[in-house]
């Protein structure tokens, strides 16, 4: 389920997600011109009818243009947070909540940093969620993404497997998914490796050919190089020729 951000500003400025796609703005501002522009950039961010208004206008003090910095924390950025929280009291702001990759925890507190003068502190609590990456790995249940032995063809059961990896992706709206190919150290180290990223090149054009933006895949080989089993059984070799599919960071 996913909560919309929860906003703190001012003195004490809060919203905060209680029921999904509501954006619930708590707290206290110093007048009603401040509280008017907080409430009209959250509406315009989320939605008129998303946007719960709790704030009040009290006796508290804030630093010299806080509301324009206000305005420029308010961004559709935002939206990319789950179950979060943004605070901003005074000139010391933090944000928490779940995003998708690491790339996306790192640009959101480093494009508040920026907006910022250097009196301000930022501090980045954001973590990764793991829900995304459970659609990919449940959906793959262990299997094998198997191909016709030593090319980069697909065998029947290969394909059926992409199907569903294809329909899990679709869930995943646009992000993006690196497809990593691996071997077995049987042969030489660089065939393994050149047909490590063949097989990943071939998934990535078959969930492309299956309406997966070709933007949103990355494909690499690691060869043998990273094995989940002993290559000293035929067992552990089946193991290593795999496919692996992994949120990008």
């Amino acid at each position: 389920m996913r909560y919309l951000p929860l906003l703190l500003l001012c003195a004490a400025f809060a919203a905060q997600a209680q029921v999904p796609g509501q954006v619930v703005a708590s707290g206290t501002v110093a007048d009603e011109a401040s509280k008017t522009a907080v409430l009209a950039k959250l509406r315009e961010v989320y939605g008129a009818d998303k946007v719960l208004d709790q704030i009040t206008v009290g006796q508290v003090t804030t630093p010299a243009n806080w509301g324009d910095y206000v305005q420029k924390l308010i961004t559709p950025d935002l939206k990319q947070v789950s179950r979060g929280q943004l605070k901003i009291d005074g000139t010391s702001v933090s944000v928490r909540g779940e995003v998708a990759n690491e790339a996306q925890r790192q640009r959101i507190a480093s494009d508040f940093a920026t907006r910022l003068n250097p009196t301000y502190t930022v501090t980045n609590g954001l973590r990764v969620s793991a829900a995304d990456q459970g659609v990919l790995d449940r959906t793959l249940a262990n299997r094998i993404v198997e191909f016709e032995s030593g090319q980069a063809v697909l065998t029947p059961t290969g394909k059926t497997i992409l199907d569903e990896m294809g329909a899990a992706m679709l869930k995943l709206k646009g992000q993006k998914v690196e497809i990593i190919g691996h071997t077995d150290n049987v042969g030489l180290r660089t065939s393994n490796q050149n047909l490590s990223q063949a097989r990943a090149e071939t998934v990535r054009n078959y969930l492309a050919g299956k309406g997966i933006p070709a933007e949103t895949l990355v494909a690499s080989g690691s060869g043998p190089d990273r094995p989940i089993a002993s290559n000293d059984t035929v067992e552990g070799r089946a193991r290593n020729r795999r496919i692996e599919f992994r949120m990008a960071q």
